[in-house]
């Protein structure tokens, strides 16, 4: 499997997933710190990936979302952003609202 084929099957598989720089318990840079933060606060579960465990992902996924930086967050295969959008979608509602259309369409509900 070549890392986009990895990368496609993780976002596939995961209805809401953050790349990010350590684990939720032990960011290991403030903008990651900051993303699990406003996650956490919506009240939402989240599957992590840390790219500091796979440099094939890490370097890969910059290509395959055309996203430099980390973190970056997925819901429902699409790129939601980093960081800066994340939280700024939290403080405005916006999180919480993506939240809740996103289980409006989960193939649990």
């Amino acid at each position: 499997m070549d890392v986009n084929d990895k990368i496609k099957d993780q976002i596939e598989n995961n209805p809401v997933l953050l790349y990010m720089k350590g684990t939720p318990d032990f960011p290991q840079c403030g903008f990651s710190g900051q993303t699990v933060a406003a996650l956490k606060a919506v009240g939402r579960p989240f599957a992590y990936i840390n790219i500091f465990d796979d440099p094939e992902v890490r370097e890969g996924l910059k290509t395959y979302s055309n996203w430099p930086t980390f973190p970056q967050l997925y819901v429902n295969g699409e790129l939601v952003g980093g960081a800066d959008i994340v939280v700024e979608m939290y403080h405005s509602g916006e999180l919480q609202k993506l939240f809740v259309e996103q289980e409006d369409t989960s193939p649990e509900s």
